[in-house]
């Protein structure tokens, strides 16, 4: 959810009007996150003026033309030498989207301190009360306003503080999650930024080569007592080594929720921790403070040089990124088993859990927790991680898991599964079981992220960026990184050789399928126009493709706000037959399968209650096809390797009867596509 850039030039001359081009840029990247609201803040455009705060409604293109009109002349596009801009997408929590509520939210009128800010403060009430009896009034109904003026509060109490000092005191008053960053006019070219359960990372770009790929953490010795100057900071894990900062002749610092919004800048990048505070100075000079000593600290913060590429987060020839990004799978399926599945031999290399194998077979059970797609492409992969490991499986939702207080043993391995790897229900999951000493593996599309850094052992599903906040790729991926990890753990088992070598094989023609299936896409527009007026959809299907439902009924509620359900078609006659006439359209699932009899029962059910099912069956089924007129074919795969196949006709069908709908396909109302809240 929301999206902060921010951006810093010393001795980099830049133009304002240069900076807000890079600062619209940058928030154009982040649009996908989801938002209603944006705003910028940067210097004025003489000296001694106050920061200037431009806030819209509304998408990114609303804010860029009222810039247009209100930052003209010849004074923005003078250079400057140093300069620091934030920029902000908000997606409302606390206050309805309003431009008073948009961010960057400001200290006092004279704009003093401005922060953006993404998350929620759960106890700003509590700030805020203390902050209106030392006289401060609020003007938005935000729980951001409440950070801003509490850092001028103590810079008013106490004016020796640096930037980075006040900040840091700041955020041991705040409970919550946030990602901020900061500019102040008391401190001039000088950004602090801090994170706490949202993601938030820096992108350095530096003329000359860097002298070090890592930047030392700072601690301090004790919590200031209040109104006591403050500690001596000593860096690394004793105190004893020295900490030399990152410093350049000339050096540009990017602060994003994201890496999308930095790569066509640099790939350069720190990712932060929970209570990192980084500061760049108004020499230039980037610090990372902590003031809480963690024992698996590393004590550095390593500068990771990224592989993505800046054609990986455009459209091309797509008019949508959801679009592109399902015709991306052919390509995204492959290297999410590059390097992995090696043909030939019939063997399977994940390098990321590879030493801790023995232990997970010696374990009592699985558990897979993730939420929404990601939960389906564990609810998908279930069955054959049942009939490979032969450990029982268990799949959970991550918020129901954590209302639950679910117990949790020492030899349980938890598996979390998220896109982003900073989704808040699974990342608070994941720390709750890791408190109870079980083994944590993450899977994730997100170098960097959360969930990656803070689990034991992973496998990252190398998916590519995806852009679209429904996700495609990412499932069929996801599903594919737990079919590889059933397979390395059946490797030693004789009796499932042979059922090994089916899925390998199958894993291998497994991108020439789903070339096949892209090519239906005009008949699935064609069926859409059939659909898109319908008020609902039902979607029926069972055994291995029983997550297809699941998922595809997601993916027509995120996209078309039609109601949809999918099925588990063993439970039709326990209510959902009753749904069933002549005007309720029906989608069922129906391949040869082992429960193939049983999905033709329901097929018959159906269509003797007058329903007029559309079928997607396997190619040159005529059997199958006799009970419906609609049919969509697929090619012949194994069976637990389906669900890859059916789930696209889906995929395609919602984005299609959401073009139709007029729909906005990229960005479905009121969701986001990293949900870093509870």
């Amino acid at each position: 959810m929301c999206g902060i850039f921010a951006y810093l030039n010393y001795l980099t001359p830049k133009s304002r009007q240069q900076v807000l081009d890079l600062l619209l840029q940058g928030l154009k990247r982040l649009e996908y996150r989801g938002y209603d609201s944006t705003g910028v803040a940067i210097d004025g455009a003489s000296a001694g003026d106050d920061i200037l705060l431009v806030r819209r409604i509304g998408k990114v293109k609303v804010l860029e033309d009222a810039i247009g009109e209100l930052c003209r002349g010849e004074a923005f596009n003078q250079p400057v030498d140093i300069h620091i801009g934030i920029a902000h997408t908000r997606w409302a929590t606390h206050g309805v989207p309003s431009e008073v509520n948009s961010h960057p939210q400001r200290s006092d009128v004279e704009n003093s301190f401005v922060v953006v800010h993404n998350g929620i403060i759960t106890n700003y009430k509590d700030v805020k009360t203390l902050l209106e009896k030392r006289g401060y009034v609020f003007e938005s109904e935000t729980d951001t306003e409440v950070i801003a003026k509490l850092v001028h509060h103590l810079w008013q109490t106490h004016p020796g503080y640096t930037f980075g000092e006040l900040v840091e005191q700041a955020i041991q008053q705040l409970e919550g999650a946030f990602a901020i960053a900061f500019k102040s006019k008391h401190f001039p070219g000088e950004c602090v930024a801090s994170r706490r359960g949202s993601p938030l990372l820096v992108g350095i770009k530096a003329k000359t080569k860097l002298a070090t790929d890592h930047v030392p953490i700072l601690y301090a010795k004790a919590h200031r007592p209040h109104g006591q100057p403050f500690p001596v900071l000593q860096a690394g894990s004793d105190g004893s080594a020295e900490f030399q900062p990152l410093e350049h002749k000339e050096v540009e610092y990017f602060f994003a929720s994201d890496a999308s919004a930095v790569i066509e800048h640099t790939n350069r990048v720190i990712y932060l921790e929970d209570d990192d505070v980084a500061a760049v100075k108004r020499d230039g000079t980037l610090s990372i403070h902590r003031l809480n000593k963690c024992t698996d600290d590393p004590h550095i913060r390593e500068i990771i040089t990224l592989k993505m590429e800046i054609q990986q987060i455009m459209k091309g020839n797509y008019d949508y990124f959801m679009l592109k990004e399902i015709f991306e799978q052919p390509e995204s399926v492959v290297n999410t088993m590059r390097g992995r599945v090696r043909f030939d031999t019939q063997t399977i290399v994940l390098g990321g859990i590879k030493e801790y194998i023995p232990e997970i077979k010696r374990c009592r059970r699985l558990m897979l927790i993730a939420c929404g797609t990601s939960y389906h492409s564990a609810v998908a992969t279930r069955q054959l991680l049942e009939e490979l490991t032969e450990l029982p499986v268990m799949v959970e939702l991550a918020s129901d898991f954590l209302d639950r207080n679910t117990p949790i043993f020492r030899d349980d391995v938890c598996f979390f599964i998220s896109q982003s790897g900073e989704t808040a229900d699974t990342l608070m999951s994941l720390r709750y079981c890791k408190q109870r000493g079980a083994l944590i593996v993450g899977v994730t599309n997100t170098v960097g992220s959360s969930i990656c850094r803070e689990s034991n052992c992973g496998v990252h599903i190398n998916a590519g960026p995806e852009i679209g906040v429904a996700s495609t790729k990412a499932y069929t991926s996801q599903f594919i990184s737990l079919v590889m990890f059933a397979l390395v753990m059946s490797e030693d088992r004789l009796s499932l050789q042979q059922r090994r070598q089916e899925i390998i094989a199958g894993l291998s023609q497994l991108d020439e399928h789903i070339r096949s299936v892209l090519k239906l896409n005009s008949q699935v527009q064609e069926l859409a126009k059939e659909l898109y007026q319908h008020k609902s959809l039902l979607i029926m299907g069972r055994g291995f493709n029983f997550a297809t439902c699941l998922e595809g009924a997601l993916k027509v509620k995120e996209l078309t706000y039609m109601h949809s359900e999918g099925i588990l078609a063993g439970e039709l006659k326990h209510g959902p037959l009753a749904l069933v006439d002549d005007e309720m359209p029906v989608l069922m699932i129906v391949t040869r399968d082992p429960v193939y009899t049983k999905c033709m029962n329901a097929l018959q059910q159906v269509t003797s209650r007058k329903g007029r099912p559309i079928l997607i069956c396997e190619e040159n089924d005529t059997e199958t096809m006799s009970f419906s007129t609609r049919s969509l074919q697929i090619p012949r795969t194994v069976d637990c390797l389906q669900g890859i196949l059916t789930v696209i006709p889906l995929q395609l069908l919602s984005y299609h009867i959401a073009v139709l709908r007029g729909c906005d396909v990229d960005c479905p109302r009121n969701l986001a596509k990293s949900v870093t809240v509870e």
